[in-house]
């Protein structure tokens, strides 16, 4: 981790500069293929962290009124992850959406997101999205995932 030398900052990013940084600084997941916005975090300069949001991922989560964050990733710097969940549900609220959504491992303890105010809501239960009428090769973790939600 990062000694901190100023204070962090958001920055706009582009989805192609938050995709970028998730190839970089996650640690189990690939960028995802789009998103609606990107936020970034900044120590003077340098980006640390970005966040992509996007539409939900699940087909029972889709209102028109959810958004999900379908990415944080960071470089370590402390207080990043939470600075960028907080600064994505100010966004979607901005943007109309009444609720954000997210999941995290089972195994993580979900601290940044209880910091920026998101409750744990469920599990899922885990598993493959490979169907024999759809055959797909995971490259993601098939444990039970967290549900997180920040709503109006």
């Amino acid at each position: 981790m990062r000694e901190p030398t100023s204070r962090l900052t958001l920055v706009p990013l582009t989805l192609r500069e938050a995709r970028a940084l998730v190839t970089r600084f996650h640690r189990t997941h690939p960028a995802p293929q789009g998103g609606l916005f990107a936020i970034g975090a900044a120590r003077g300069d340098e980006i640390v962290g970005a966040a992509i949001v996007g539409r939900v991922t699940a087909r029972n989560n889709e209102d028109d009124w959810t958004a999900e964050v379908t990415r944080v990733a960071t470089d370590g710097s402390r207080n990043a992850p939470s600075l960028l969940y907080g600064a994505a549900w100010r966004a979607a609220r901005a943007m109309g959406y009444r609720r954000l959504i997210t999941y995290t491992l089972a195994s993580e303890p979900g601290t940044s997101l209880r910091a920026a105010g998101y409750k744990l809501i469920g599990e899922t239960g885990g598993g493959s999205w490979s169907r024999l009428s759809r055959p797909r090769l995971d490259m993601h973790p098939l444990q039970p995932k967290l549900i997180w939600l920040v709503a109006v």
